[in-house]
């Protein structure tokens, strides 16, 4: 019964503990990149070749049939961003809006060269969209706010080209060569965005690029992020623009942190489901050789429910211990856990391990185990029931 209880008290800790990891980066994950890349992104417009279709029925009603936009024809980025922008402060779940204009171009320091991905903007909007504020780890975002020839580098990129806080570059590939001061350095822990992406100034990379009006894009921020799925649909039939919101953009990254979270669930619920057998295992040896106990019991008045009853109660104090002991070793062990130093960098940056401190997973746990023992305890319990005092006291005379 010893090992019974420490199957479950490990069984509870352990999942809860590989719960909280793998939730924990998955968590982690979405916020650095709604941090970055924004809830919903707003871009190509696109024009319906035969997305509505009128069709008349029978009765001479008429009703309408839209179809996919497969065949759809997209211009490339927001011609009219004033107005689009007008049309998205309509919908009461935004809280931020920033207007983008995407490039390429070749960055130099003057000992060497890189390309680079540009992202003009404007910075007092961008931090409503974004954590780029506290991504910094050199230099300030009032410094690029008024600087119109300041740029902020990947934390990466600057290494790469030996660039710090203050250092001149020049931007190569517009329509002009452009003499920049690096503004600031910031680290998403991204690896793709941090050694390729600088943002400047939305009037600055407009002039680089060659494009005066139109053609950028739209990050925006909602306060549920994640309504996000349901409200691009609604914006994307509102606009006639492309919308996608975060989880469609990440759809493969969300499904293998899924994966992960299902598997280690799977694997540590067996620790639980062997405590369970073991548990089974321990009554119904215990009925076996408490048979003629269980028959004197019943000769002097105990009925099945009553005989039941008592190795029930057995079980339901071996997993309450179980639970308490179990969820209290979890608790510790995903507290110890998270003081772990690791340094990660690539598709987030932490410096530690990162859990997530959700009340579900001690209800999952608490839950699985529940069924693994009641089910390990009702079968031999419903056997000591069915046991006839008559024919055992006969058979042990």
């Amino acid at each position: 019964m010893s090992m019974s209880l420490l199957g479950i008290v490990f069984g509870i800790s352990f999942f809860v503990v590989t719960q909280a990891q793998t939730s924990g980066f998955e968590v982690f994950f979405i916020r650095t990149i709604l941090g970055t890349n924004g809830a919903i992104r707003v871009s190509d417009k696109f024009q319906d070749m035969d997305g509505t279709v009128s069709k008349v029925s029978y009765n001479g009603s008429e009703s309408f049939l839209f179809r996919s936009r497969e065949n759809a024809r997209y211009i490339e980025g927001i011609e009219y961003p004033q107005l689009v922008r007008e049309a998205l402060r309509e919908f009461p779940e935004v809280s931020g809006i920033s207007e983008i204009i995407e490039g390429s171009a070749i960055l130099d320091s003057g000992a060497r060269k890189h390309t680079v991905q540009i992202h003009g903007l404007r910075i007092k909007d961008h931090i409503m969209v974004s954590e780029l504020q506290n991504q910094l780890i050199q230099g300030s975002i009032d410094m690029l706010d008024t600087d119109r020839s300041g740029v902020l580098l990947g934390s990466s990129l600057a290494e790469r080209l030996r660039l710090s806080q203050g250092d001149r570059v020049s931007l190569i590939g517009g329509t002009e060569n452009q003499q920049l001061r690096v503004a600031g350095i910031f680290e998403t822990g991204v690896s793709q965005i941090d050694k390729t992406r600088i943002y400047l100034d939305l009037s600055t990379a407009r002039s680089f690029i060659g494009k005066p009006f139109g053609g950028s894009i739209f990050q925006v921020s909602i306060q549920a992020p994640e309504k996000a799925p349901e409200l691009a649909a609604q914006m994307q039939e509102t606009l006639g623009h492309r919308v996608v919101g975060w989880q469609e953009r990440e759809k493969v990254w969300l499904e293998v942190f899924k994966a992960l979270r299902l598997s280690s669930a799977i694997t540590v619920s067996s620790i639980l489901l062997l405590s369970g057998l073991g548990m089974f295992n321990v009554f119904a040896i215990m009925v076996i050789e408490k048979n003629r106990d269980i028959a004197i019991l019943r000769s002097i008045g105990f009925t099945p429910r009553d005989v039941s009853a008592v190795f029930l109660w057995q079980g339901a104090i071996v997993l309450l211990g179980g639970i308490i002991l179990g969820s209290l070793s979890g608790f510790l062990a995903t507290y110890g856990i998270s003081k772990i130093p690791l340094r990660i960098r690539g598709i987030f940056s932490t410096d530690s391990f990162v859990v997530n401190w959700d009340p579900s997973h001690y209800i999952w746990a608490i839950a699985i185990a529940t069924v693994f023992v009641s089910v390990a305890s009702w079968i031999p319990a419903r056997r000591a029931a069915k046991i006839e005092p008559a024919k055992i006291i006969r058979e042990s005379l």
